[in-house]
C-alpha cells in the first residue's frame, strides 16, 4: 500500500469514472440496489434492525469520510491484486448461492438467506475496493472509513437464527439473574423461575424484546460507524468498538432492573413505561458512544494535510484491466444465479389435498371424565407465527390428590404460506424459555411411540421444568401429509437440508401439533382420549 503523502490525490471524477471503474461501479451499483430492496421490508418490521434504515446514508457518508478526511492509501497494480478480486469473487458466488439455495427452497425472507446475502454483497464490495483503490484507477482509498462502510452491511442485516436464539435466551438468563441478585441486595423479596422474576403481588418477564438484542445490535453498529467516521487512531477505534456492546448490555440491565422496580411498587409497565424506557436507553447509550468518540477524536494530533505532488509516472493499466474484466465476469455469474433462483419453477405435485381447518372436528370439544378448557388467547401469536389458524385445548380431570393435565395445541399453514423453516424455527425448544420453562437434559429427545397398540411416527420428546411442576412435550411437524425429520432450526446445514428436502415443494400444507402432559406417555397411552385425538388427526398425516 502507498499512503497519501507520497501519491497525488485522488484523480477527478471525469477520469476515473471513464475507464476499468465503470466495469466495477456498474455491477456494485446493483447489487447494492437490490439488498436495499430486499432488506427494506426487515428493516422497517424489525425492530431489533431499526437501524439499518439508516444504512444507506452511513455507507455514503463513510465513503465520503475516507475519501476527504482519510489515509489516501492506493493499492499497488501486483498480480496478488488479480488474485484477491478473484477470491473475493469467489466467496461472494458461495455466499450467494448458498443463499439463492435457500431462498428458493425456504423463502427469501428468511433471516439465513438475508445473513448470506450481506456476506456476498460484503465480499463483492472488498473485491471492487481492490480495483477502485488501485495506483491506476485511484477512485476509492483503502482505509479504515471505507472498510467500514462495507462492514456495516453485515451489521444491517439480520442474525442467523441460532447466534440469534443463542444470545438471546443468554441476555435474558443474565439479565434476569441480575435483576434478581440487585433485588435481594435492596432487600426486595423475589425468586426466580426460568426468565421470570417472581415478586410479592406480581411477576416480570424478561422476554425476547427485554433481553437487551437490540440495543446490543444497535450500539454495535454504532461503535463501528463512530470509529470510523470520528477517530483514527487503531486503538481508539478498537477501544470504542470493545466499549460499545458492553455499554448496550450494561444500560438495558438497568432499564430491566428499573422496569422491575417499578412493577414492584404496583405500577403497569406495560406499554408506555416498557416502551418510553426501551427508547430513552437506546438514545441515551448512542449519545454516550458519540461522545466517548468525540472525546477521542480530539486527543489525536491533527493529520497533516494532503497535498498534491507531481504526477508521478502512470502505472501500467494491464492488471487493472485484467481485474475489472474479472470483476465483470464475476458480477454477470453472480446475476445469472440470482435469476436462476428467483424464476426456476418449483412446482411439484402436492400429496395430500389441504384439509380445512376445523379445531371443533381436530380436538374434542367433550371427553368423558375430563373437564375441556379452549384457549382463547392464541390470536396474540399469530403475526408472529403468520397464521390465524391456531387451536389449543387442555383436558383436566383429578385423580385422588393429583390433577392431570393434557393440552394440545395444532397450528396450521396453507400450502405455500410459510417456508418449512419458519415453523420448524417456532417451536417449544426457541418458545418456553421465554415463559419461564427450563429444558431438562434429556436422553432421549426423538422417541418412538406406541398408542393402543399401534405405532405413531417418532416425535420430539422434551422435559420443561417450572418450579415443582413439570410438563412432558411431544410434538410433530407434518409437511405435505407426513411428518418430517426434525433437525435443529438454527444450523445452517440442516436448513439447507430441509431446502433440498422439502423446498421444492412449498404447496404443502403444514401442521405443527404438540402434545403436553403433566404425565408421561407411559400413563396417556391407554387413555381413549388421546386415541380420539389421534383418529381426528390421521388425515393431517400424524400417521406410522
Amino acid at each position: 500500500m502507498t499512503p497519501s503523502s507520497e501519491r497525488p490525490a485522488p484523480r477527478p471524477l471525469r477520469d476515473w469514472l471513464a475507464g476499468p471503474a465503470l466495469l466495477v461501479l456498474g455491477p456494485l451499483a446493483l447489487f447494492l440496489a437490490g439488498f436495499i430492496w430486499l432488506l427494506w421490508p426487515e428493516w422497517t418490521d424489525n425492530p431489533d434492525l431499526s437501524h439499518g434504515l439508516f444504512a444507506p446514508l452511513i455507507f455514503a457518508l463513510l465513503v465520503r469520510e475516507g475519501w476527504t478526511h482519510g489515509t489516501r492509501r492506493w493499492v499497488p497494480e501486483r498480480a496478488w491484486v488479480t488474485v484477491g478480486v478473484g477470491v473475493a469473487l469467489a466467496a461472494a458466488l458461495i455466499a450467494f448461492a448458498m443463499a439463492g439455495l435457500l431462498a428458493a427452497s425456504l423463502g427469501w425472507s428468511h433471516s439465513v438467506v438475508k445473513f448470506l446475502l450481506a456476506c456476498a454483497l460484503a465480499a463483492a464490495l472488498g473485491g471492487g475496493l481492490l480495483i477502485l483503490a488501485g495506483e491506476h484507477v485511484r477512485a476509492v482509498p483503502f482505509n479504515w472509513p471505507v472498510l467500514t462502510a462495507i462492514a456495516l452491511w453485515v451489521l444491517a442485516s439480520p442474525l442467523p437464527p441460532g447466534a440469534y436464539a443463542r444470545l438471546t435466551l443468554e441476555l435474558q438468563a443474565w439479565v434476569t439473574t441480575g435483576v434478581l441478585n440487585a433485588l435481594h441486595i435492596l432487600g426486595i423479596p423475589a425468586r426466580q423461575s426460568g426468565n421470570v422474576i417472581e415478586l410479592a403481588n406480581t411477576s416480570v418477564g424478561v422476554e425476547e424484546a427485554c433481553s437487551g438484542i437490540r440495543s446490543l445490535l444497535s450500539c454495535l453498529y454504532a461503535g463501528v460507524f463512530f470509529s470510523g467516521w470520528l477517530v483514527r487512531r487503531y486503538w481508539a477505534r478498537a477501544l470504542l468498538i470493545t466499549i460499545a456492546p458492553l455499554l448496550a448490555i450494561a444500560m438495558n440491565y438497568l432499564r430491566s432492573l428499573l422496569l422491575t422496580l417499578l412493577a414492584n411498587r404496583g405500577v403497569d409497565i406495560n406499554g408506555f413505561w416498557h416502551d418510553t424506557t426501551g427508547f430513552a436507553i437506546l438514545g441515551i447509550t448512542a449519545a454516550l458512544l458519540a461522545l466517548l468518540a468525540n472525546w477521542l477524536s480530539e486527543t489525536e494530533p491533527a493529520p497533516a494535510p494532503v497535498t498534491a505532488t507531481a504526477q508521478a509516472p502512470a502505472p501500467s493499466a494491464a492488471p487493472t484491466r485484467a481485474a475489472s474484466w474479472m470483476f465483470a465476469g464475476g458480477s454477470a455469474v453472480l446475476v445469472s444465479v440470482g435469476l436462476f433462483f428467483a424464476f426456476y419453477p418449483r412446482s411439484a405435485e402436492v400429496r395430500t389435498a389441504d384439509i380445512a381447518f376445523e379445531p371443533d372436528r381436530l380436538l374434542p370439544v367433550a371427553s368423558e371424565g375430563w373437564q375441556v378448557v379452549t384457549a382463547q388467547d392464541l390470536y396474540q401469536f399469530s403475526e408472529t407465527l403468520q397464521t390465524e389458524h391456531l387451536a389449543q385445548r387442555t383436558y383436566l380431570r383429578r385423580r385422588g390428590e393429583r390433577m392431570q393435565q393434557l393440552t394440545v395445541y395444532i397450528a396450521h399453514w396453507a400450502p405455500g404460506q410459510v417456508p418449512v423453516s419458519m415453523v420448524a424455527s417456532h417451536t417449544p425448544d426457541a418458545c418456553w424459555p421465554g415463559s419461564g420453562w427450563v429444558a431438562q437434559t434429556n436422553a432421549t429427545p426423538r422417541l418412538a411411540l406406541d398408542l393402543a397398540g399401534r405405532a405413531l411416527p417418532p416425535a420430539e420428546y422434551r422435559l420443561f421444568t417450572r418450579g415443582p411442576a413439570a410438563q412432558h412435550v411431544w410434538f410433530w411437524h407434518i409437511f405435505d401429509g407426513r411428518v418430517i425429520n426434525y433437525r435443529d432450526p438454527y444450523s445452517i446445514p440442516a436448513l439447507l437440508e430441509l431446502g433440498l428436502r422439502y423446498g421444492f415443494r412449498r404447496e404443502g400444507s403444514q401442521y405443527f401439533v404438540r402434545m403436553s402432559s403433566n404425565l408421561p406417555w407411559s400413563e396417556l397411552a391407554a387413555e381413549p382420549l388421546l386415541r380420539q385425538i389421534q383418529d381426528n388427526l390421521a388425515p393431517l398425516g400424524l400417521t406410522p
